[in-house]
């Protein structure tokens, strides 16, 4: 059979739905049409899917991102979101089915789908083990502290479901060559960065092998060496502390941001005191602000980390010419 559903699931589901063994099979038949399958490793283990699914449901926006990015077809289930990107103008209206959030899937409404295929990764990763017993499930999640391999891994896998291997290559190709070339530009720059993110008036710091850590991938070199070993949550740092890091060069993440601000109108705020402007980075005008859809909410896209590759390049760049 192929919907197998917990027993806490199927209750509900069975109760709102009126599922049978008929629809369990119906929707097997999509899949069964051409009978290919590959077998993904990915971040919670192997799993065997069809390839080309027709029918697919996707609970990360870095997923959808790529998705976009190589042309494949859309998923026919979304997160219900709070702000829309431009790019996914096509997953707003009511025609796509809202399939719970980021964090809390709908099972009910996943399990109407009658899906081939269901793509979770970091904020709905840990559904995965439920939605594998209602269709195939992959976590194409992105391991910050091997960030550009497990971007290569898991982008690779999602374009080898869908045939598109080569598609990948060629922009990920491009991503190889705009991160060598960075790369080389920093190292003989030789510039130390700190990373900020403002949330109210609570600035934290971020590290290499953070979720902002590409910035030292691509050699601009930490403050500290000290920050803690969190992906998701920085450490608090006061504005006295920033005056005495005195990096080269900033890069802040303003939390409050609306999609496509890349001023951060509350972080340039709050960040605005004499000690903070005293730093070499505020008196060189070497404060980046990161925009917040690439880099927060759909940061390992194949376009959004290419997108991170040219600001940190831009940033060293105008260093390296002063």
């Amino acid at each position: 059979m192929r919907i197998r559903l917990s027993a806490a699931v199927a209750l509900v589901a069975a109760a709102s739905l009126g599922l049978s063994a008929c629809s369990s099979d119906t929707s097997s038949d999509t899949a069964a049409e051409t009978g290919e399958t590959v077998v993904i490793s990915h971040a919670q283990g192997d799993t065997e899917v069809p390839v080309d699914p027709e029918r697919v449901v996707v609970f990360d926006q870095s997923v959808l991102q790529s998705m976009i990015d190589l042309d494949l077809p859309d998923a026919v289930g979304v997160p219900a979101l709070a702000n829309w990107p431009e790019s996914f103008a096509r997953y707003r209206g009511d025609d796509v089915a809202k399939v719970g959030s980021l964090f809390e899937p709908d099972f009910e409404a996943v399990n109407a789908l009658e899906p081939d295929l269901i793509i979770v990764a970091a904020r709905s990763a840990t559904s995965y083990d439920a939605l594998s017993e209602i269709a195939p499930t992959v976590d194409l999640s992105v391991d910050a502290k091997d960030f550009l391999a497990s971007v290569a891994k898991q982008n690779r896998n999602l374009a080898t479901i869908f045939g598109a291997e080569g598609a990948f290559e060629e922009k990920f190709a491009g991503i190889e060559a705009s991160f060598d070339a960075v790369s080389a530009a920093a190292a003989q720059a030789n510039l130390r960065g700190l990373i900020t993110r403002v949330e109210a008036a609570e600035v934290t710091a971020y590290g290499p092998g953070s979720r902002y850590g590409i910035i030292h991938d691509l050699g601009v070199k930490p403050v500290s060496e000290t920050f803690a070993d969190d992906v998701a949550h920085g450490d608090a740092v006061s504005f006295e502390y920033i005056a005495q890091a005195d990096p080269d060069l900033m890069f802040v993440q303003d939390r409050e941001a609306p999609l496509g601000d890349t001023t951060g109108p509350n972080a340039s705020r709050v960040l605005d005191n004499p000690l903070v402007g005293g730093t070499t980075a505020a008196k060189e005008g070497r404060i980046t602000y990161l925009d917040l859809y690439t880099w927060y909410m759909a940061p390992s896209a194949l376009s959004s980390v290419q997108s991170q590759i040219d600001v940190v390049g831009q940033a060293v760049g105008k260093a390296a010419a002063a």
